[in-house]
């Protein structure tokens, strides 16, 4: 009522001494927009990063040798919250794809390699029951944009889009005592695996049941593309500028499959520094492990088996961020 007074006073002022003036009733009106603007409730929050970063490596007559490269690099990095009373609805978008071309000396292309390929989705929806504490509900989705290959044998992929892709839901508490920290657990959590690729279906990729073959290797039952896994899910989440320019960004998320080996708890940690250079460029320095009893991994002497995954990533390009937005 008082917002409705408000707006209602300062046109009918703008409207009486205006009338021969036009520059001052733009004037005027472009102050009742900001009053608008002020005065009205702002329920979204918005944190953006863009970025595209590269390089190029030539040799010329180099002893040492080396083989002649350009790498290119892009992300998007997205959080929109909805805070209105007790509801709070948190989305989060991250997108990266990047590569590298080997070339010869004339910068023909003789091969091309992924260096990040990511698609990760989450939402989650809470009701605030008690201050700082929430009942939420969960979403989220993986997955990646090309095929994969382990090099140096580059025909034979062995991952895809959804091969594998990760849904997951799951209901639980969470604790959000600051901006940029929350803790989330669920008892009951639903973990759902995809592939949907025939051939690394059979050979029981990424967790699915595989084919049932003979004695002879002929396929008797083909593989699962589906799996679903209930169990408990733990997830920490710290995101805060350390120092100036210097913004950490980490989560932590934990997975307990209570009817598979409950004792063998699936990790993702994803830890993420960002060094603002100026407003358009910026380093990062991101680092990911992963470990996944379900996912067999050969190494370098042939071994296959569960593996920790790790992967680094040091980053310098063109970026552009839109941070705390409302709306």
């Amino acid at each position: 009522m008082k917002i409705t007074l408000s707006f209602l006073v300062l046109f009918i002022s703008s409207m009486a001494f205006s009338q021969v003036d036009p520059e001052k009733l733009r004037d005027d009106l472009k102050k009742l927009d900001a009053l608008h603007d002020s005065l009205m409730p702002k329920y979204w929050t918005v944190n953006s990063l863009f970025g595209l970063s590269g390089s190029q490596t030539a040799f010329v007559n180099w002893a040492a040798g080396g083989r002649n490269n350009v790498a290119v690099l892009g992300f998007v990095d997205f959080t929109a919250i909805y805070q209105k009373r007790r509801i709070k609805w948190s989305n989060d978008v991250k997108l990266a794809l990047g590569g590298m071309y080997y070339t010869d000396s004339l910068g023909k292309v003789q091969g091309l390699q992924k260096t990040d390929d990511r698609i990760d989705l989450a939402t989650s929806i809470g009701y605030e029951f008690k201050q700082h504490w929430f009942l939420t509900a969960i979403g989220g989705f993986r997955t990646q944009f090309l095929d994969g290959f382990s090099f140096p044998n580059d025909s034979i992929p062995i991952s895809r889009f959804m091969a594998p892709g990760y849904a997951n839901f799951s209901l639980g508490i969470e604790y959000a005592p600051v901006d940029y920290f929350n803790v989330y657990l669920s008892p009951i959590a639903s973990k759902m695996t995809f592939v949907n690729d025939g051939r690394l279906a059979d050979a029981g990729a990424f967790g699915v049941r595989a084919a049932e073959l003979d004695t002879v290797g002929n396929v008797l039952k083909r593989g699962l593309r589906f799996r679903n896994e209930i169990g408990a899910y733990f997830r920490l989440r710290f995101q805060k500028e350390l120092f100036k320019n210097i913004e950490m960004k980490t989560r932590l998320e934990l997975f307990s499959n209570y009817a598979d080996n409950p004792q063998n708890i699936d990790v993702n940690f994803e830890n993420i520094f960002t060094f603002k250079v100026n407003k358009w460029f910026q380093a990062s320095l991101q680092w990911n492990l992963i470990y996944d009893d379900d996912i067999d991994i050969r190494d370098s002497k042939g071994r296959t088996g569960p593996r920790t995954q790790f992967k680094s990533v040091l980053g310098l390009g063109i970026s552009y961020t839109l941070t705390n937005t409302k709306k």
